[in-house]
């Protein structure tokens, strides 16, 4: 707990009310006088301090003790993916980049919406397809021609068309070319296409074998979906 004196200042104006009232009334022009108004105003206040006006006393309560702010933890940084271990998929992955960044590219610059259609389709099964194989290395010799060859020359009949729309002019080599690139990238979709369905083949046989079995396994014990619903 803290302890405050504070004085009151009504002592001080009754002095100057005692030489106001001094100056009215009785003379003060010689030194004596002064001297009597002075000891006066000292009585007057000396007994107004210590009778009438005291002074009083607050009591505070003590200032809590702040708490030293408190150092923010470093905000966490998003986990980056690991690298993969093995060199060939860190290359698969690297190629798969460096493909879909090229079609991106391609595609703000192409102006022609059905080829721009194209192309984001193009995109996604191309992830697609590389993604499938990062994940599963055995199937790589699956997607050998398309790496070595499909995906290179898609990329390259697609920087001709652009550099030939971006020519901006129209004669027999540009616009013959451009029609023969239109119309092969619905054969390119199609192909792509097959190339990642093909990928499923093996878990599509397994899972054929084993909906065939089981079915075989439900007949045989009466469980099958024929005799339920004749049973009902």
């Amino acid at each position: 707990m803290a302890k405050i004196r504070k004085r009151s200042v009504a002592p001080i104006y009754t002095v100057g009310v005692v030489w106001l009232a001094w100056a009215l009334l009785l003379p003060l022009y010689r030194p004596l006088h002064y001297v009597a108004a002075a000891v006066v105003s000292l009585l007057v206040y000396a007994l107004g301090r210590k009778v009438l006006w005291r002074d009083r006393v607050i009591v505070t309560a003590d200032p809590e003790p702040q708490e030293p702010p408190k150092e923010e933890a470093p905000k966490a940084q998003p986990k980056q993916p690991e690298p993969p271990k093995d060199p060939e998929v860190a290359a698969l992955l690297a190629e798969r980049d460096k493909a879909v960044s090229e079609m991106r590219r391609l595609n703000d610059s192409i102006e022609d919406p059905v080829i721009s259609a194209q192309i984001d389709h193009l995109e996604e099964v191309t992830g697609k397809i590389i993604d499938h194989v990062a994940h599963n290395p055995q199937k790589r010799p699956q997607i050998r021609r398309f790496l070595d060859y499909y995906l290179p020359t898609t990329l390259k009949i697609l920087n001709a068309y652009d550099r030939m729309d971006s020519a901006g002019v129209s004669g027999t080599n540009i616009d013959g070319t451009k029609g023969k690139i239109e119309t092969m990238m619905t054969t390119l979709v199609a192909a792509f296409d097959k190339q990642l369905d093909a990928l499923f083949g093996e878990e599509a046989l397994d899972i054929s074998t084993d909906i065939t079995v089981l079915e075989q396994m439900l007949a045989r014990e009466g469980l099958g979906g024929t005799q339920l619903h004749g049973d009902a």
